[in-house]
């Protein structure tokens, strides 16, 4: 299930130390559901088509500079009508002064707002980003995710087939676990899907037989990741002699994971394979794979050559 995300407005104020130049009444509970942000130098000359209010709109130099430009009376209509539309926040960047009127419109129509030390391009894009990866869609899957030579490695199967004893030995071979159990993924941009841990079992694993494991505490702060690309997904099965495999990695599988087709590899397992090898070696396959090198064609195309350089005329 697909869950949709709003940042609190008080939380991006704390992540950018933000000065709260005036509070609306509703500060504690005003929502960001949109990452854009606006600039909004064609409203304050009047412009309203596709005027987007539910945006945080940001006023750098250009905009306060036209303001003052204005008379008390220009500038006191411009911003009646400009501030009616009730956005979530004013951001005023470079620490411009709070005019006046402008404190006199906020308080009229009750709209928060903000002061920021930083330029103008520097902070929209820093908030841009920030927002992006609040709001992105994201949804949970079962499975482990691992950190394999640099490959973010989603482990998915049924409960009981052993994808937590692997990532302990996985651990222990020197790789990171960035999450047990409950998977959260973000897709943050049209290609790229990004995994973390729930804030409440982060860090932990959980072993049957033993029980909860604290995985920074045992192996160090070096053997976990608060967050991974989502390389590649492993979807591990139990061996059914009915079922046909892919012996030669020719077919290409995928996962439609929130509309990003991810690289997929097929595991059945027996007592006695090491899930722990096998996932390393689908990680550096991956990877090779994805520099251009494919082994399972290469080897076809050698035994296509030795059998038409040995076949008889």
């Amino acid at each position: 299930m697909i869950n949709m995300y709003s940042v609190p407005l008080a939380a991006l104020v704390r992540e950018f130390d933000l000065e709260i130049a005036y509070a609306a009444t509703d500060f504690d509970t005003i929502q960001l559901t949109v990452a854009d942000v606006a600039r909004p130098g064609l409203q304050l000359a009047g412009y309203f088509d596709h005027f987007e209010p539910v945006r945080l709109q940001v006023m750098g130099n250009v905009e306060v500079s036209y303001l003052e430009k204005l008379s008390e009376a220009e500038r006191a209509m411009t911003l009646d009508r400009f501030f009616s539309y009730r956005s979530p926040a004013i951001l005023l960047t470079r620490y411009n002064p709070l005019d006046p009127v402008c404190l006199k419109m906020a308080k009229k129509h009750d709209v928060t707002i903000l002061r920021s030390h930083e330029a103008t391009s520097t902070i929209v894009s820093a908030i841009i980003a920030y927002l992006s990866a609040e709001l992105a869609p994201r949804i949970t899957r079962h499975g482990v995710l691992m950190e394999v030579y640099g490959e973010g490695v989603l482990v998915l199967g049924e409960s009981g087939l052993g994808k937590s004893e692997a990532a302990v030995e996985l651990l222990k071979r020197g790789h990171r676990m960035i999450a047990d159990d409950a998977v959260e993924i973000r897709k943050v941009s049209g290609g790229s899907l990004i995994g973390s841990a729930p804030a409440l079992i982060r860090n932990y694993v959980e072993l049957r037989g033993i029980g909860i494991v604290n995985v920074a505490k045992l192996f160090g702060m070096g053997a976990v990741k608060t967050e991974n690309e989502i390389n590649l997904v492993v979807n591990v099965v139990k061996w059914d002699d009915h079922q046909v495999y892919d012996r030669m990695g020719l077919e290409d599988q995928h996962m439609d994971i929130l509309g990003v087709q991810v690289p997929m590899n097929t595991i059945p397992i027996t007592p006695g394979r090491n899930l722990a090898v096998i996932l390393e070696v689908a990680a550096m396959n991956n990877r090779q794979r994805k520099m251009g090198y494919n082994p399972a064609k290469e080897f076809t195309e050698q035994m296509d050559r030795y059998f038409q350089e040995n076949s008889p005329l």
